[in-house]
């Protein structure tokens, strides 16, 4: 495994980040640890981690708010979100933050390594993976990532799945109900503002003008069609 591999560990429970680094560096990643949020913060924005784990819950900023402002700042690698079972955060909502995915506690080591390996695979040989190509983007599903003008844009995996799927279906009407099924894959009691904030999200990384798109656009009363030749 590549050893400039660096992932940034943000836990407050201090036996629990002892015995994540300790595997992950025997696994050959460096690894760069934070117990707070405002710590955090500072070391992925001055270190740019290839990886964030970040717990939900910590003393000082919370794991959403570091995620929100990191990615405000520019950060647009993976972080994978760290939530306990009791908490069990609506995992919609970790989304809205901008993290790539996440893992429940307590979790196996051996599925947040696989997790981890699998994430960095993807992201080194993401050429050898499906891309669309649209304007003056491109689109890699694998890696939630979006090239504009050859500059890296991450996207949440639900903004990566509400591409896909706009791209697969390009010039055809969509209607609201068919795009969340599609994206949360269940009769989930998502409603209808939760799936326009995605799509608000998503407009801010492809448009040129967010409030009057030319790719994203809006079909009144039905849903949206994705435009392009």
């Amino acid at each position: 495994m590549n050893k400039e591999i660096k992932i940034a560990l943000v836990e407050d429970d201090e036996n629990l980040r002892f015995l994540v680094a300790e595997r992950l560096e025997l696994e050959g990643y460096k690894v760069l640890e934070a117990e707070d949020g405002d710590k955090a913060e500072k070391m992925i924005m001055e270190e740019m981690p290839d990886i964030v784990l970040l717990d939900w819950m910590l003393p000082g900023k919370q794991g959403s708010e570091v995620c929100t402002s990191i990615r405000d700042k520019g950060f647009d690698k993976l972080v994978i979100m760290m939530t306990a079972k009791a908490q069990d955060v609506d995992k919609i909502e970790a989304y809205q933050f901008g993290v790539s995915d996440y893992i429940t506690k307590p979790f196996n080591m051996d599925v947040l390594v696989a997790m981890i390996d699998n994430k960095i695979k993807f992201t080194l040989n993401n050429e050898k993976s499906e891309s669309y190509k649209f304007a003056n983007m491109e689109h890699h599903p694998n890696t939630h990532t979006l090239l504009r003008d050859g500059r890296k844009i991450e996207l949440t995996i639900l903004e990566n799945r509400i591409l896909l799927y706009f791209l697969k279906n390009k010039n055809k009407v969509i209607n609201r109900e068919e795009l969340m099924m599609e994206v949360w894959g269940y009769n989930a009691d998502v409603n209808t503002r939760t799936l326009d904030m995605h799509i608000v999200r998503l407009r801010k990384k492809i448009e040129n003008n967010p409030d009057s798109p030319q790719y994203l656009q809006t079909v009144r009363g039905i849903g949206y069609k994705f435009v392009y030749e």
